[in-house]
């Protein structure tokens, strides 16, 4: 039963552990593309599904966005990404095929998404930096990839603006693309540490405000007594002699108690051996079990 817990408590700070490096995924396209959409999945599954999709070519242009840093707690308001979030929902009549994936544990790719679309669409590569929010469109008719890079969010109250930020700068994007047939292909990577619990701060407390004044002139009264007697211990011999030493410590305590339990056993055992009486006839010769075999 033992082993049993503990199999289950590893198993359940496992679970705990995959979802915290685990970051969502977004998918939606123009065309007709039919993709489940599970709760959690790998990057190499997923990464299986998108490739089988891609090699059909069915849009002129491919948007792959990388967001790094980013949870699935990020996009849960409906502030922080307003056009995504109407892409995903269908409230955007031109998207006809979209899924997402709110857990994905691992790193998708892109560059192999990338090679797929060149080799089996004949598709050109275009890469925009974000932070810079410069870009230049090439009008032609050939199918297209857009790599889109966005910066990692900063932590604290900052944060969903910057998602903000990088949602509208997909909207306008997408609103100047020479071509209504488009899939877009929103990849994101955990947050690290070090931004995980960034908005974690101690929390400091007022015990003026909560503590009734008795109690605490009786705390000032003890940590000035403390206070006192560590300023004194410097002098070394100038406190008491029980106040430099600590003679009776739990350790002794706990030792003379456990040793009066034994001396109590022993008095008993002592008190229960002395009380036998035995006559010194029964060690007779004559009366003992000899002597009864010798009558019969």
């Amino acid at each position: 039963m033992r082993l049993l817990k503990i199999g289950a408590c590893a198993l359940a700070a496992a679970i705990v552990d995959a979802f915290e490096n685990t970051s969502p995924f977004v998918f939606f396209s123009s065309s007709e593309i039919l993709a489940s959409s599970p709760h959690i999945a790998t990057a190499a599954s997923l990464s299986t599904t998108l490739n089988l999709e891609l090699k059909k070519c069915p849009s002129d242009i491919y948007i792959i966005v990388s967001q790094p840093g980013a949870a699935t707690a990020d996009y849960k308001s409906q502030h922080s990404t307003p056009y995504l979030r109407r892409c995903v929902s269908g409230e955007d009549k031109h998207i006809r095929s979209s899924f997402t994936v709110p857990e994905v544990l691992g790193e998708i790719d892109t560059t192999a998404l990338s090679n797929t679309l060149e080799q089996q669409c004949g598709a050109g590569t275009l890469n925009i930096d974000a932070s810079t929010g410069l870009f230049d469109i090439v009008d032609d008719m050939k199918p297209r990839i857009i790599k889109v890079d966005f910066p990692a969010p900063p932590a604290g109250s900052d944060r969903p603006t910057s998602f903000r930020t990088n949602d509208l700068f997909l909207s306008n994007l997408l609103s100047i693309l020479p071509s209504p047939n488009y899939t877009v292909i929103y990849t994101t990577t955990p947050a690290s540490e070090d931004h995980r619990h960034a908005d974690f701060e101690p929390t400091m407390y007022e015990m003026d405000k909560t503590m009734s004044p008795l109690v605490h002139m009786d705390l000032r009264r003890d940590i000035s007594m403390h206070a006192t007697a560590s300023g004194n211990s410097s002098n070394g011999t100038s406190l008491p002699l029980f106040e430099r030493y600590q003679y009776f410590t739990p350790g002794l305590f706990m030792g003379l108690f456990a040793g009066s339990i034994l001396l109590s056993i022993l008095y008993v055992a002592i008190s229960v051996v002395s009380s036998l009486e035995v006559s010194y006839a029964s060690f007779d010769k004559e009366n003992g079990p000899a002597a009864q075999k010798k009558l019969f």
